[in-house]
């Protein structure tokens, strides 16, 4: 606690992103769980040096997914505090952590959880992961949304979806099934495939192989699997994740059938 600053109404912290910065009448959040757990609990500013990350935490970030939560937070703010135990340990929010240090931000908002045992908190890690992962896409509703941020020139990928992604759920979105036929969709920017001819990748318990280079339908297995599964496809040569070879590709505008060392 030493190291915490407890927000208050008049209270000003120093941050390394002026867009994570929130307005002074929102700068404080006390919430009372009285019939839960009969405790008081804050949302505290606690130093990113100050943090651990949880010895036991099974899940995995790759760069690229930290790379588009330091977007999401540039944009949007820091609105989903770090749930910590009270000697700083990272109970859920890892994540969010390594966006913060990447962007260089010395605070970040947390909340105690003085109200779990060690063995609560210990399962929590898990928890907090696995309930997110069982959640699903309305598919028609995200279609809707997706093209109403289209309309309104918003960047897209801040919703943490890839450009082919997106194409994807709005061109599944024209089918007459699926009941979105008086809705206009409309593509983004044509994708250029992603894999290319000998490119095998790692689909949880099984294996794709690409042989044929300009064929899309490989890409677009691999992002209906990532869909359906929320899981991420590696590439089983270089062991990136399916978004980091997509970003890497265009940008070194890597022509078609040739490998990437």
């Amino acid at each position: 606690m030493s190291h915490a600053k407890r927000l208050t109404a008049t209270n000003k912290t120093d941050d390394a992103c002026d867009e994570t910065k929130a307005p002074a009448d929102a700068a404080v959040v006390a919430v009372k769980h009285s019939t839960l757990h009969g405790t008081d609990r804050r949302i505290e500013m606690v130093p990113v040096a100050g943090l651990t990350a949880h010895q036991g935490n099974a899940r995995t970030h790759s760069k690229n997914q930290i790379r588009r939560i330091a977007d999401s937070i540039k944009r949007f703010g820091f609105n989903n505090p770090v749930l910590i135990a009270d000697d700083g340990i990272i109970v859920a929010g890892h994540g969010r952590v390594e966006a913060a240090r990447l962007l260089g931000m010395k605070d970040v908002p947390t909340l105690r959880l003085s109200h779990l045992s060690a063995a609560e908190q210990r399962a929590y890690v898990i928890a907090d992961n696995r309930l997110a992962e069982q959640a699903g896409w309305d598919r028609e509703i995200l279609a809707v949304e997706l093209n109403a941020l289209i309309d309104l020139d918003f960047d897209v990928e801040l919703t943490g979806f890839e450009t082919a992604e997106v194409n994807l759920i709005l061109e599944d979105a024209k089918e007459p099934e699926r009941g979105l036929v008086n809705h206009e969709v409309r593509e983004l920017r044509p994708a250029t495939p992603v894999s290319q001819t000998g490119d095998l990748w790692q689909l949880g318990d099984h294996l794709l192989l690409c042989g044929e280079a300009n064929d899309k339908h490989i890409d677009a297995a691999i992002r209906r699997w990532q869909l359906a599964s929320g899981k991420t496809a590696i590439h089983e040569a270089t062991g990136q994740c399916f978004e980091e070879i997509a970003r890497q590709r265009r940008k070194s505008a890597v022509p078609l059938g040739e490998k990437v060392q």
